[in-house]
């Protein structure tokens, strides 16, 4: 067995609703993958965004920038900062990821142009994933938004890094509800497989000391240096 003691990891759900508001089904679907990485020995931290005032924009701390008030500065440091591993969670709404998702990946990208220890951004090194819940279609779509934002601001997103449920057109229970989506092999399969391919591909990067820097260290690119570039001027 691999031993994942020593790793991260950062669960965010970004349900509408605040805890005082009622309990989350995406939370629901959350806890069977953080239950098996904390089985795993990963240190396992977890926030409804709803219960925190993040304020609207895309700098590291908007108070700075005419925010009253901006919860975002004390979750970024330590908790995403230091997590190896990142999962959104998200319901569906109108076949998209919800508005609190939204928030929280444009803050995430906030960050983006910070460097790491290597001078590469940030996010170099950290793994990410997500999961989605819903009544309607769009588990894939909204999927495909979250891990497309995650990759590019510099998170690694391993194979099948996406897991959901969704119930039948139109009204109806939600995940977990009368049991609803709990017996749904399919989910199973991909939340554990999602889950493991995550704490494998976070263990091997920590490891190998996160992503070699040569060719992708924004420090050495602002310093003149072109990695082999072909249509650098002589």
């Amino acid at each position: 067995m691999v031993d994942f003691a020593g790793l991260k990891a950062l669960f965010i759900n970004t349900t509408l609703k605040s805890t005082a508001q009622g309990p989350s089904h995406t939370e629901r679907l959350m806890r069977n993958s953080m239950a098996i990485m904390e089985r795993n020995g990963v240190t396992v931290d977890y926030l409804r965004a709803a219960d925190h005032r993040i304020a609207f924009g895309i700098m590291p701390d908007m108070r700075d920038h005419g925010a009253d008030h901006d919860d975002w500065p004390d979750i970024f440091w330590p908790k995403v900062r230091d997590a190896h591993i990142l999962v959104l969670g998200t319901p569906l709404w109108l076949g998209e990821e919800s508005s609190v998702c939204r928030v929280v990946i444009e803050r995430l990208y906030a960050h983006a142009g910070q460097r790491n220890h290597a001078g590469q951004y940030i996010y170099y090194g950290k793994v990410g994933g997500c999961l989605i819940t819903g009544n309607e279609d769009g588990i894939k779509h909204a999927s495909m938004t979250c891990l497309y934002a995650l990759q590019h601001i510099g998170y690694t997103v391993p194979p099948q890094a996406d897991s959901g449920w969704i119930g039948e057109a139109g009204p109806g229970d939600s995940y977990g509800d009368n049991g609803a989506g709990l017996d749904n092999d399919f989910t199973r399969r991909n939340t554990t497989f999602m889950t493991w391919n995550l704490m494998h591909l976070a263990k091997m990067l920590d490891d190998a000391g996160g992503i070699p820097a040569h060719g992708n260290s924004a420090v050495g690119w602002n310093n003149g240096e072109r990695f082999d570039h072909p249509e650098v001027p002589k």
